[in-house]
């Protein structure tokens, strides 16, 4: 069944830039080839998923436990930044996670606020945001508001706190020499084909351009292919992934590239839970090793200290779907999302997550925070591309 795709050898657009960022061009690129230059994960080991663990034992409780967590730890952070007295008095000043009142989408009238456990024992109370000229807000995003509550049913919203972003990473020593980091993201078939023409077509251009690093995400075999979803394939799902890794770490070989893979819950052999451990791939040659990193999603992962935020995870979709805003200003709906991963320090912050992730709460707070601002931050998207 691998006839290569019509349409894909017959495109006019090839190798054609669609967006640039900066107007400052580096000099000519001569390749490093990955030569000094090592990817590490950021932070302690300890503090880093790497390998998989067991899921589907979730307690109510302890997924209550970790949101909780949460809730204390940015409040803590929106407290001492903006100031706040206790959290009390009248006008009240509140911390809590924004809800919906209902089953339904979120919109003005249905948010509530589900106060945290150590004030208000977790209760709810609804919220009238009538006299906020400008706010944006999602479901399961952490926040601490100012209002009345004269009647006791409804809050009367007069200030929003905003969040506050981690600082940014301050590497030791400064970065040795100019680096070329290529990024590249999955599926790597067309939709009406199993061929990986384009897969065969990236390595030709990491081998052209030899960059330090190849951050490449998941999914490598996609569980929303057509073949896989009608059963059409006559290999095992695990036998297509390990040909295709294969070909990458074989045909990048002349290149010296480093070479990260990031996992996606749409890659149809893996763990399917969030956070995602990474691939396991035992066969991988000795000689490879020292350039091939399996890495969890999300992932933080430090090149010669320069911080990258990297997950697989359509949040910009997933968001975008539930956000709600009033602006009074011209407002561009992806920057509102990405601010609110770095003001919520998490690469999920929304709760309940979208119907097709399954989220590992007690995993998903250790290993989905953000543990400083990342200096670049790469979220593959169902949506338009763009860069900032």
């Amino acid at each position: 069944s691998v006839t290569p795709s019509q349409k894909y050898t017959a495109r006019g657009s090839r190798g054609e830039v669609v967006a640039s960022f900066g107007s400052v061009q580096g000099p000519s690129w001569s390749g490093g080839g990955g030569r000094g230059c090592t990817p590490k994960v950021f932070g302690s080991p300890e503090e880093n998923l790497t390998k998989s663990y067991k899921f589907m034992f979730q307690k109510a409780l302890d997924i209550r436990e970790a949101l909780s967590w949460r809730i204390e730890e940015l409040g803590d952070v929106l407290k001492s930044h903006h100031h706040l007295e206790d959290f009390a008095s009248e006008p009240v000043t509140v911390l809590g996670q924004i809800g919906c009142d209902s089953n339904g989408k979120l919109n003005a009238k249905s948010v509530v606020l589900e106060g945290d456990r150590e004030r208000s024992s977790g209760g709810q109370i609804p919220l009238d945001l009538s006299e906020l000229k400008e706010y944006s807000l999602f479901p399961g995003q952490i926040v601490a508001l100012e209002g009345t509550n004269s009647t006791g049913k409804r809050m009367v919203v007069s200030k929003l706190y905003e969040g506050v972003p981690l600082p940014f990473h301050t590497p030791t020593e400064p970065a040795p020499e100019q680096r070329m980091v290529l990024v590249a993201c999955g599926p790597y078939t067309t939709s009406d084909s199993i061929a990986y023409d384009p897969l065969t077509d990236l390595v030709e251009v990491i081998c052209r351009d030899r960059p330090d690093v190849c951050v490449l995400f998941g999914p490598f075999l996609d569980a929303k292919h057509e073949q896989v979803e009608n059963c059409q394939l006559l290999g095992f799902f695990a036998e297509v992934f390990k040909l295709c890794l294969k070909t990458i770490i074989e045909g990048t070989r002349s290149a010296g590239s480093q070479l990260v893979f990031v996992p996606s819950l749409r890659d149809v052999h893996h763990d399917y839970v969030y956070p995602q451990p990474p691939f396991l791939y035992p066969e991988l040659p000795k000689d490879d090793k020292p350039r091939v990193h399996f890495v969890s999603d999300p992932c933080t992962l430090e090149v010669d200290g320069v911080v990258f935020g990297l997950t697989s995870t359509d949040l910009l979709f997933h968001m975008g779907a539930e956000e709600i805003s009033s602006s009074s200003g011209i407002s561009d709906r992806f920057t509102r999302i990405l601010k609110h991963i770095l003001t919520q320090r998490s690469y999920y912050p929304l709760y309940p997550p979208s119907e097709e992730l399954n989220v590992d709460y007690e995993n998903f707070y250790s290993y989905a925070s953000l543990p400083v601002t990342p200096d670049v931050l790469v979220t593959p998207s169902e949506l338009r591309y763009f860069v900032k």
